[in-house]
């Protein structure tokens, strides 16, 4: 009750400060790792939206601050989070965007400077901190510091004096703890009363550093001594804290690489395990909506359209959002816990002689879920070719989408040896990551020759994640996969629907007529007779299906590549589902099962063993035979096949030229390695 009158009484101050007619715009700034999007996220609730800044494409989130104001009129404020930042001068993306902001230039489209800027400081690293509330003084703006995580310094027995600390820094300085919500109505009353620094920085670096110093030390002494038992100036020589202890086994080079691999093999066994139970409810819940549209509906194209073009790319795009929504949890939870720059550390060292730094650990992981999400993470790799070479081999790593065709591809190899199998898939993961990670050796040494920066990252002190904050970053990412690759994925759907539906080559008059039986036989009550009438007209409708896909435009299509894929081992029938699976690789298997058998769903009773036993043209070769699904399996962990991808891939690193040139580097290693995988395996 208390923190609430707090946050009444700073919403109250905010609102009469503001001016009339608009919300007051207030910008959160600050080094990474001191709780800003924490406090963003206090102060915002789930009431918030992820927008571009103009001009860039990294992601800034604005949100709203509502509330009754002191004459019981509404307040508003809008307030910006902008990238965590280590200094406002350098030239890196996320900087150039604060700097862009702080000048007016913010996301939204809104224009002018903030009419406030809270500078957010980690009360237990205040002296590296204070360096860019400096730089940010320096910008003339009405400023608040709000010192961060206030309750870890008190338990570790710091101190700190506010007022004399913004006496130094000349604008006021509030104590707070964003997780908990302590501090925060003082935080909002004191962004009412902002105000510009009395005191301005010094320009040049070496005035600035002697500047946050002196004003370190006055905060940490209050002018007359220490207070309560040690200074936040003594945080670093407070002795051996817990997260010393535990860096010295997670840092180990050996060590600490088997806590790694057990962390790594824990998320996917989450996201792999965990997320199957809603994949199946979502797979059928699909079906059940897709059937009963089926019945209320008159056969014909507009129920074909519907059910099987519409409904049928929700499904596709639905069923994989648990994993993707588990990983990024699972992420949020490790960055928040402080254990996800450790493993940055870590895979740096293994990352570097490959021409990638530690930072391209999160992106590369994320891709394994999907790859545009993973794509966009790049952001946050510093170096501008670093990020490049990142962003053009994510797409290596497997993701979800691959998992279906894996599953098809090693059932067929191994069907009596789940074991094998499994090696098989884990073989495929491995073949991705070593073909991505020499990509990306291949890229430094050529087209993006350049010498490597050294990895600076900070180790933040281990902490409680926030389940709260875990779960406001997966609503975020999983809104921008189902905007973003969700509508794109769906489009494809329908495109290929209409390719597999055109032209029409009629139906089967026999199963019609058969159909017609059944209904009748279960009228009169024969069961068995009309048991046998519908499986008859169950099989016509099946291979009616099988005569439509073959002479649709998609049939054409493969007819016209079977040339270019029989190196590999492919006929034409194989050549429509790796063409209909450039758009989007999970629709390989339902493309195959409909080739093959007829059937739309691939896990149906007894379409598994029928696609197996499915023949090519001359009624013997079996159409997947070992070397030719070897030879598939390969080529699906290497090709780019994901249009979606290359959209984001040519708006993420500036231009159609680089999505070019990473589908045909993908598709032309692929195309290699399945050819040479066939000859081996023949």
């Amino acid at each position: 009750m208390v923190e609430a009158r707090e946050a009444e009484a700073g919403a109250r101050g905010l609102a009469d400060a503001g001016e009339r007619g608009r919300p007051r715009r207030v910008a959160l700034l600050g080094n990474p790792n001191t709780g800003k999007t924490t406090l963003f996220n206090r102060l915002t609730g789930l009431r918030h939206k992820t927008s571009n800044f103009p001009g860039t494409t990294l992601e800034a989130r604005t949100g709203r601050v509502q509330g009754l104001g002191g004459s019981g009129g509404e307040w508003s404020a809008e307030v910006m989070d902008l990238p965590g930042v280590y200094s406002l001068e350098l030239e890196q993306l996320e900087s150039r965007v604060a700097r862009e902001a702080l000048a007016g230039r913010g996301p939204g489209g809104v224009g002018g400077e903030p009419d406030a800027l809270c500078v957010v400081v980690d009360a237990t690293n205040l002296g590296r901190n204070l360096r860019l509330a400096g730089e940010a003084l320096r910008r003339r703006l009405p400023t608040v510091v709000a010192v961060n995580m206030w309750d870890v310094a008190r338990a570790r027995g710091l101190s700190l004096d506010a007022r004399a600390l913004g006496e130094a820094l000349g604008c006021e300085v509030v104590l707070c703890c964003a997780r908990s919500g302590e501090g925060l109505g003082e935080v909002l009353a004191a962004l009412a009363r902002a105000r510009v620094s009395s005191r301005t920085p010094p320009g040049d670096e070496d005035g600035l550093m002697r500047w946050a110093e002196e004003a370190y030390l006055a905060g940490a002494s209050g002018g007359t001594g220490v207070a309560g038992g040690g200074s936040v100036g003594a945080a670093s020589h407070a002795g051996e804290t817990a997260t010393d202890r535990i860096d010295r086994v997670v840092t180990h080079p050996v060590l600490g690489l088997g806590v790694f691999v057990g962390v790594m093999a824990a998320l996917f066994w989450v996201i792999f395990s965990l997320a199957r139970w809603p994949m199946d409810v979502i797979s059928a819940g699909v079906e059940m909506v897709a059937e009963a549209a089926r019945g209320v509906m008159p056969a014909g194209l507009v129920s074909e359209l519907l059910c099987d073009g519409v409904l049928g790319g929700v499904g596709t795009v639905l069923v994989f959002l648990p994993q993707i929504c588990l990983l990024f949890f699972c992420i949020s939870l490790l960055e928040d816990s402080g254990y996800l720059a450790r493993g940055a550390f870590l895979m740096d060292r293994l990352l570097k002689p490959f021409g990638l730094p530690g930072h391209a650990f999160v992106p590369l992981l994320s891709s394994h879920a999907c790859a545009l999400p993973g794509i966009m993470a790049c952001r946050g790799v510093p170096d501008p070719k670093e990020r490049l070479a990142t962003i053009l081999v994510a797409p290596f790593m497997s993701c979800s989408a691959r998992l279906p065709v894996y599953a098809l591809l090693t059932g067929l190899l191994f069907p009596e040896s789940a074991g094998l199998a499994a090696l098989a898939l884990l073989g495929c993961y491995g073949l991705g990551l070593g073909a991505g990670v020499v990509s990306a050796l291949v890229a430094r040494r050529t087209i993006l020759r350049g010498r490597s920066r050294p990895m600076a990252l900070e180790l933040p002190a281990y902490r409680r994640p926030s389940v709260r904050n875990a779960g406001i970053a997966t609503w975020d990412r999983a809104l921008v996969f189902v905007r973003g690759a969700g509508t794109n994925i769906l489009a494809i759907c329908v495109v290929l629907w209409w390719l597999g539906a055109f032209p029409r080559s009629g139906g089967s008059p026999e199963a019609v007529a058969l159909r017609a039986q059944e209904a009748a036989l279960v009228a009169s009550g024969d069961a068995a007779g009309a048991a046998g009438a519908g499986e008859e007209a169950a099989a016509l409708e099946r291979e009616a299906a099988r005569l439509q896909r073959r002479e649709s435009f998609l049939g054409w299509m493969g007819h016209a590549v079977e040339p270019v894929v029989r190196p590999l081992g492919y006929d034409w029938q194989l050549g429509v589902g790796v063409v209909a699976s450039f758009a989007a690789r999970e629709v390989f298997v339902g493309t195959m099962a409909v080739v093959t058998t007829g059937e739309a769903d691939a896990e149906a009773d007894g379409v598994l063993d029928r696609i197996a036993a499915a023949k090519r043209d001359d009624g013997v070769t079996p159409i997947f035979t070992p070397a030719a699904s070897w030879s598939l399996l390969v080529y699906y962990v290497l090709a780019m096949q994901c249009l979606p991808t290359l959209a984001v891939t040519a708006r993420e690193a500036g231009g159609w030229k680089w999505a070019g040139l990473q589908f045909a580097w993908m598709s032309g290693l692929a195309y290699v390695a399945a050819w040479v995988t066939h000859w081996l395996a023949a």
